[in-house]
């Protein structure tokens, strides 16, 4: 069972395109859920309590604790008009929903599990990068991130060396900033929210907010799924499924030091829903 750390933290659960009139079913940190929706009215209800209910981004929030913060974490891109949204369906994953985090961070990988998109061989190193927890914001931030890409978007016309940021909001909500082949002067932004539905089941709810106004919408959203399946075979088979914590659990490079600081700062929060450290954990 889900501890206070994880309790208080806000969630997305469905896309509010995709929740019913009427009444649906839905789960969150071991705890069914009941959707309901009149109009565009909606209310979201546990063991027969109430939940605080947001709708941001094109999706819908809740969460079974007392979050700190009156609202989902803020993403400013998505509000610029000029931007589209693309929201990329709900995957369900049989693995801890922090280690789908962890390897959304993981540009080792790029080369290995994307071949000839994300990466290629022989250009495998991954550059050195900075990583902080940022203290003032409570979040986790990788910058200064680099990776020579064949196709690192469907604009982009060729290989590309592309420049990334990677923002932790939360354990379960981070987003990426990466070159923006259209404009060379803003990022594009993708947005991967984490719905813990088990210890070791989650579903991930990935989301784009993109300056291209050419590409089709099917050809936009077929891009960034194939890119996911891709790392769904992976995650399904890590073992542990568990995110481990304790020291020496797992063995990091230097291009795991996003990684390294993720973990430290989950440990400092005393979240360990989904973790080895909470396999004996007791709801708060």
């Amino acid at each position: 069972m889900a501890e206070k750390a994880a309790l208080d933290q806000w969630y997305c659960i469905e896309n509010l395109a995709d929740v019913p009139q009427g009444g649906s079913g839905n789960r969150l940190l071991g705890v069914d859920l009941a959707i309901g929706r009149a109009g565009k009215s909606i209310s979201v209800s546990a063991r027969g309590r109430q939940l605080p209910v947001r709708q941001r981004y094109g999706y819908l929030w809740t969460s079974l604790g007392e979050p700190a913060a009156s609202d989902p974490p803020a993403i400013p891109e998505a509000e610029e008009s000029d931007r589209r949204y693309v929201p990329c369906g709900a995957f369900t994953v049989r693995t801890s929903g922090l280690r789908i985090v962890e390897n959304f961070l993981d540009m080792a990988h790029f080369p290995f599990v994307h071949t000839d998109i994300l990466g290629s061989e022989p250009h495998t190193e991954v550059a050195h990068y900075d990583c902080e927890i940022r203290r003032d914001v409570d979040e986790v931030w990788a910058t200064n991130c680099t990776f020579v890409q064949p196709r690192a978007a469907l604009s982009a016309g060729g290989a590309l060396k592309t420049d990334y940021m990677y923002r932790i909001a939360t354990p379960f909500v981070t987003v990426l900033y990466k070159t923006c082949p259209m404009a060379t002067d803003r990022w594009d932004v993708i947005g991967l929210f984490v719905q813990p539905l088990d210890p070791d089941r989650c579903r991930a709810h990935p989301v784009m907010f993109l300056i291209d106004d050419a590409a089709r919408l099917a050809d936009l959203i077929g891009f960034q799924q194939t890119i996911f399946l891709q790392d769904r075979i992976i995650l399904e088979n890590q073992r542990p499924v568990l995110l481990p914590l304790e020291p020496r659990a797992e063995i990091p490079t230097r291009a795991d030091a996003s990684s390294v600081a993720y973990r430290r700062w989950l440990k400092e929060k005393g979240l360990t829903y989904g973790t080895t450290l909470g396999e004996g954990a007791s709801a708060a």
